[in-house]
């Protein structure tokens, strides 16, 4: 796995030429967070069971599946088709996703894989311009962009082996069909990103028309929302299962839509899309099990990184929030920012080093680099020994009274995804295929930077950063959770893990809290306001760059105690919520 000089050369010669990523477009200009008052901030309490998500439509009907003796996993798929519905902005049934579930029956984890995957027509080259360098409009604002979407299968293939069993597909499809058909009204997240990404979707008349009234205007917060052909598109599948997604009319629209765009999709490229039923990444912090999503998502083994390299720190007697906690988390989150780059991809093409990357020898070693009084420059980083072999996103997380746990994280790449919707399907397409490599050395929209393990190729699945983890003690849950918000997901779900079992903090709490990010390159510390300013000071002095806002992310978690279900829906989104009973 060691990269020859030849090629080291030429990776810190890419390198040199980044400099400072520009703003990713799926990082839609929001408002700055403003963390509450820490006493104002509290978990919202259940007795049964809980779903925790950004769209409140959507939770309830999860919610009420659950009253029905639905289990985590019922809820979770008619969670995820309402969302398709309700949250338009990353909801979906035209994009992909990872799911990682605990079946408290079996005491089994398992990981699914629904991760669009890029046609079989895909090269290696196809995001280059005709001088051979990355063309980032070809990769995220063409149809060229567009990855063979999963979501239909990912949650079919849920439901079928690991639901309740009281629930047809057709009775979990329902209550999005009926959204769909009838309408809803347009409040929070959705009313206040539309306005903004209506432009890009209005390049293809059919997305428009989806999106605005009669005269042209986009919807606004208190109109309603009516998706028949959506509507129609669920019908089938409900019907039919994903051959009605995959095969037949829906497939030729789907196909039609993407051509006549300038995509490059076959039918034969929709009905051979198989989902993965994949054997979770599995490690340990401070006497709890981390399980969280294997390949082609980085976010389980950098998390694992992460958190290994952490262990080894005393981070109870560091305040939490302090310049000393924030700095180890720093230092830790670039070294395995640069290992994801370097090594991680989808491993039916990379051989990756997996289980040397997550293990605590390798961490101890990565520890002992790191200089608690200054911040390493990432020369320092890449030219780090290395080890031999041996979005727009959203998140939402389930509990039942049974002790089966859901943590789901599916999405379209940017919010709204291409912008593209097929005639006659309603079905918003990803541009997924963003997040492979371009060209070694070259970074995607989100600013990470990849190499040669993660370029495209037909039938692969690009890299994600997506992180559905599930945290449990003596084999039970104790902590689901997961977020969007592309490379910062990953961030998101360190620090309140670390807030959780290291600080002992209420969930809601650690949610809420400030987050700050670092993925190696480009060189600088993100953060979000509310960190005090003398911290902020302590960090510049210690050689930190640091650069406000973060971006995006909502980290829609549950802490299950003995007293029952905790749920933290993220403030940072209107629209958030814990439904539970």
């Amino acid at each position: 796995m060691a990269l020859t000089a030849t090629m080291s050369r030429r990776l810190f010669a890419a390198l040199l030429v980044i400099g400072i990523a520009t703003p990713a477009l799926g990082q839609v200009q929001r408002r700055f967070y403003e963390p509450s008052a820490a006493d104002t901030i509290r978990s919202i309490r259940a007795e049964n069971g809980m779903v925790v998500a950004q769209e409140k439509l959507a939770a309830q009907i999860g919610a009420d599946i659950l009253r029905q003796g639905g289990n985590a996993v019922d809820a979770a798929v008619a969670t995820g088709f309402a969302m398709a519905v309700t949250y338009p902005r990353a909801g979906n049934i035209g994009g992909g996703g990872f799911m990682v579930v605990h079946l408290a029956g079996r005491n089994e984890d398992v990981a699914i894989d629904y991760r669009e995957t890029a046609p079989q027509a895909a090269t290696r080259d196809m995001f280059l311009n005709a001088d051979g360098k990355p063309d980032p409009d070809k990769s995220r604002n063409s149809a060229l962009a567009i990855g063979v979407p999963g979501t239909v299968a990912g949650l079919s293939l849920a439901l079928e082996k690991y639901g309740s069993g009281k629930f047809t597909l057709a009775q979990i499809l329902k209550p999005a069909i009926d959204l769909a058909r009838d309408g809803f009204i347009l409040t929070d997240d959705t009313s206040d990103t539309l306005n903004d990404m209506y432009r890009r979707m209005s390049r293809w008349p059919n997305s428009a028309r989806t999106f605005s009234h009669a005269d042209g205007t986009p919807l606004r917060e208190g109109d309603r929302l009516i998706q028949g052909d959506l509507a129609g598109v669920l019908t089938d599948i409900a019907e039919q299962g994903p051959r009605g997604f995959y095969q037949g009319a829906v497939a030729e629209k789907l196909v039609s839509g993407i051509r006549n765009a300038g995509g490059i999709f076959t039918l034969e490229d929709l009905k051979s899309y198989q989902p993965v039923i994949r054997t979770p990444i599995r490690g340990s912090y401070r006497g709890y099990d981390i399980v969280s999503m294997p390949q082609p998502s980085s976010g389980g083994v950098v998390l694992l990184e992460i958190l290994n390299i952490l262990e080894g720190f005393p981070m109870s007697d560091m305040r939490q929030g302090s310049a000393a906690s924030l700095h180890v988390m720093i230092e830790a989150m670039k070294r395995a920012y640069a290992d994801r780059a370097r090594y991680l991809g989808d491993p039916a093409f990379v051989d990756a080093p997996t289980q040397l990357l997550i293990d605590k020898d390798y961490a101890a070693k990565q520890r002992a680099t790191i200089d608690l009084a200054r911040a390493t420059p990432w020369t320092d980083v890449r030219n780090a020994k290395q080890p031999r072999e041996g979005d727009n996103t959203t998140h939402y997380s389930v509990v039942d009274a049974g002790g089966n746990a859901v943590s789901n994280t599916y999405t379209l790449n940017f919010p709204y995804g291409v912008g593209l919707v097929a005639d006659g399907t309603g079905v918003l397409l990803n541009n997924e295929l963003d997040d492979f490599t371009a060209a070694p050395g070259a970074s995607n929209a989100f600013g990470l930077v990849g190499f040669e393990a993660n370029l495209p190729g037909p039938g692969k699945r690009p890299l994600s950063s997506m992180s559905p983890t599930i945290v449990l003690k003596d084999g039970k849950p104790v902590l689901v959770t997961g977020s969007p918000g592309g490379s910062r997901i990953i961030s998101a779900v360190t620090q309140i893990i670390v807030d959780v079992i290291d600080y002992k903090m209420d969930v809601a709490a650690a949610v809420a809290a400030p987050r700050m990010h670092h993925q190696w390159l480009p060189d600088e510390v993100r953060i979000e306001r509310g960190f005090p300013d003398a911290v902020l000071g302590d960090l510049r002095a210690k050689g930190h760059k640091l650069v406000e806002p973060l971006g995006y992310s909502s980290a829609n978690s549950i802490l299950v105690t003995t007293n029952g279900l905790l749920g933290a829906p993220d403030p940072r989104t209107r629209g958030s919520e814990a439904a539970g009973y």
